[in-house]
């Protein structure tokens, strides 16, 4: 059975003409690689702020070293497996996959998430997976639907189609087959899945995407599955690399912490490694790397480790080492650039569902797995929960929050863009408050603050200077 088929590439808007020398997941491409959304990852924290250095990495280049992760793996399961180089897996969709993954990210990243879920607890919530497939299907601007089209009676639904992407390309960025409950506690946890107002889309997507197959399993195509490991795979990589480039963390540094009994505990809860395994693992990944004597011209077998002068030797030796991948960008580009292409050949088939390709399994042989579980949570650990960056992360939390407030007061909506303030006067008054978040999450940091200081800052912008 093809891994594709004539529903899959169906749309909730006809597409005419169709082209006949680019496939409809090409035009997918296209139409997100123009998209506003997707420019305004420049402007998005990845690891550190982008108004302290221009040196690393934003959501915009994440993405990008997302998706030629991703397409590396599809190329190698195109190549290496039976089924996938009978038929083979879509490159284009792959790639819009992984570049639309993090579009829904609002601004200052995980923190400003749950500030807007918490604004949003009994009216639907909000997390970054839900917004990026509502952004994709509802909120980009790329047919144009006047706001009267939106009508205020509530039976009528929300006519927009944003990118009107394929089906197939949308279920691609479904990583959690699951409807985010309309009301939350106070005290709930953040929930990953789809809003209720993406609720029926999700089931025509499904009934497209699935076919008969569509209440057998959970909807998690094999591209979104490509996807989620290549996130995980830069995550693990490139944050790390930043962190070594920005003296966050050095090597030794990571040995010593994963030998500490409290972050031990918290990482053998996160990754399900005992403590033996945690402090094997972070040495595999160091100490070779770290201990080669021979690349300074020393055999090892000269060295008197008895001796305090070899000791010391031996201590400054591992020290400088150590030092050279944190300062060194030759030789810390080639750390990562090993680690990456080593996950990257460890993916793996577990199973073709000969019944429904488009759920076929994959994923990335056990030790490697582990490992790249590991780095991701040991570099949030040491880098994302420091005092520094919890400082900024919960200033952008407290900016959020304002603005929330600021706008979802009785005539809040009057600070709002023209457009915006067109759609809420054409909205049910229950999704008032949606809009007012999907106008927040799309900001990026440096607008989100700017914005801010219109509202509460002496010294705000120019009225001249467009909102």
């Amino acid at each position: 059975m093809s891994l594709y088929t004539d529903a899959d590439r169906g749309r909730e808007q006809p597409v005419l003409p169709e082209t006949p020398y680019r496939s409809p997941f090409r035009r997918d491409y296209a139409r997100l690689l123009h998209s506003p959304a997707f420019r305004r990852l420049q402007g998005k924290t990845q690891l550190f702020p982008g108004v302290e250095s221009d040196f690393f990495r934003n959501r915009l280049t994440h993405s990008l070293e997302v998706a030629q992760i991703a397409k590396s793996i599809a190329l190698r399961l195109n190549h290496s497996n039976d089924y996938f180089t009978q038929y083979p897996i879509d490159l284009d969709l792959v790639e819009t996959a992984a570049l639309a993954h993090d579009l829904g990210h609002p601004p200052f990243g995980h923190n400003g998430e749950r500030a807007l879920d918490d604004c949003m607890k009994e009216k639907g919530g909000f997390e970054g997976n839900a917004q990026t497939l509502r952004i994709l299907a509802r909120l980009e601007k790329k047919i144009f639907i006047s706001p009267d089209r939106v009508q205020p009676n509530p039976t009528r639904e929300d006519s927009r189609t944003g990118l009107n992407l394929t089906y197939r390309t949308l279920a691609a960025t479904i990583k959690y087959d699951k409807c985010i409950p309309p009301k939350r506690g106070h005290d709930d946890a953040l929930v990953k899945g789809y809003y209720r107002s993406e609720e029926k889309l999700v089931n025509r997507i499904k009934r497209s995407v699935l076919g008969p197959n569509m209440n057998c399993e959970s909807l998690k195509t094999i591209e979104c599955q490509i996807m989620d490991l290549a996130d995980d795979i830069a995550y693990s990589t490139y944050d790390l690399e930043d962190a070594l480039k920005a003296g966050f963390v050095t090597p030794i540094g990571m040995i010593s912490a994963a030998s500490d009994n409290k972050l031990a505990q918290i990482l053998m809860q996160k990754t399900k490694l005992n403590e033996d395994d945690i402090l094997k693992h972070i040495m595999d990944i160091w100490l070779e790397r770290i201990s080669d004597l021979k690349s300074f011209g020393i055999e090892p077998d000269n060295l008197n480790i008895g001796s305090r002068e070899d000791l010391a030797f031996l201590v400054t030796l591992i020290d400088r080492a150590s030092r050279n991948l944190n300062y060194e960008g030759a030789i810390r580009t080639n750390f990562t650039s090993e680690l990456v292409g080593e996950y990257v050949e460890g993916v793996e088939v577990v199973k073709i569902n000969a019944e429904a390709p488009v759920l076929s399994t994959i994923t990335l042989k056990g030790d490697l797995l582990r490992r790249v579980e590991l780095l991701k949570h040991l570099t949030y650990e040491l880098v994302i929960k420091s005092p520094s960056l919890k400082t900024v992360e919960y200033r952008g939390s407290d900016i959020v929050t304002e603005i929330f407030c600021a706008l979802s007061k009785r005539g809040g909506e009057l600070l709002l863009p023209d457009d915006y303030r067109d759609l809420i006067a054409n909205l049910p008054g229950s999704e008032h408050d949606r809009a007012i978040c999907d106008f927040i999450a799309g900001m990026t940091d440096r607008y989100a603050v700017e914005f801010y200081g219109r509202l509460k800052s002496e010294n705000a912008q120019t009225i001249f200077k467009p909102l």
